[in-house]
């Protein structure tokens, strides 16, 4: 190694841990900001694994990485000046979400300005997956959860009245002889959807290598959460019905949630499993 190249790198390794510092710097209060929103807000949660699996997904890729050549690439300059557009638009406007969505777009494109290409595509996922962490605005939530609960509420009445239960629904609360059940917002299922689809998502990831398997395993989520959700109102309502109002209160409102996740969970097993029998089929 030339003195001139030893320079260089030594040049780059500094520049490299000065944009790194400048990052956490300018997206420090957006980042405490996050970590307080886990915290209060039960729906993100699952906020706090994100980033743990994302930097597992990228230490998974170390001995991929170490045979890419690392080189800088001016592209991700502008892909860096474009996420601090959507930084200063989100701050000016007090959108916590775009200030939140830059700080991805932003480490994207410092990985690909001080990396290079194939940097940036070998990490692309693990990046993106980041995205899971944001919650989204609360408009868009609310705007989501009122249908989903009386879609839920619709298919649940439906169901009861197919095992011959007597019930009468009015909007989203179910009316049975002994007990009303209300399905809230927190019973809509969007809270339960937020957290699989990341779930989803990094176990699509993990399993299949053909994208397109992986996008069927990931769109799964959606119908898997739904109809699992459903369920749970339905055995809700049927337990207040067969044994007592009390016991969908107390003790079935506080286990099935985790009971929902764990049957989704095992739903997306299933799934996998069927996808795989059906790729060793056409073989």
């Amino acid at each position: 190694m030339t003195e001139q190249t030893s320079k260089f790198s030594l040049k780059f390794h500094w520049s490299s841990y000065l944009l790194a510092f400048l990052f956490i710097l300018l997206y420090f209060q957006v980042i405490t900001g996050l970590v307080e929103h886990w915290w209060e807000d039960p729906n993100y949660s699952h906020g706090f694994l994100v980033p743990l699996i994302s930097a597992y997904l990228v230490w998974k890729k170390k001995d991929r990485l170490k045979t890419l050549e690392s080189k800088r690439s001016y592209p991700g300059l502008i892909i860096m000046l474009l996420g601090l557009g959507i930084y200063i638009i989100g701050t000016a406007g007090a959108e916590y979400f775009s200030a939140r969505f830059s700080m991805i777009v932003v480490l994207f494109g410092l990985v690909f300005f001080l990396n290079g290409k194939e940097w940036a595509k070998e990490l692309l996922f693990p990046i993106a997956f980041l995205g899971f962490m944001i919650p989204i605005p609360y408009v868009i939530y609310y705007a989501i959860s009122f249908p989903m609960q009386l879609f839920s509420s619709k298919l649940t009445y439906m169901l009861l009245h197919f095992i011959g239960l007597p019930s009468i629904r009015q909007g989203n609360i179910i009316h049975l002889p002994n007990y009303s059940l209300e399905v809230v917002e927190a019973c809509s299922g969007l809270r339960s959807l937020v957290s699989l689809l990341a779930l989803g998502a990094f176990f699509a990831y993990i399993t299949f290598k053909s994208n397109l398997k992986r996008i069927i395993l990931f769109l799964s989520v959606f119908p898997i959460a739904i109809g699992a959700n459903i369920f749970r109102i339905f055995v809700t309502a049927l337990g207040a019905y067969v044994v007592s109002p009390k016991l969908a209160e107390d003790f079935l409102h506080k286990v099935s949630g985790l009971i929902v996740f764990l049957i989704a969970v095992f739903s997306l097993f299933i799934f996998s499993q069927i996808i795989k029998l059906l790729s060793l089929k056409r073989k």
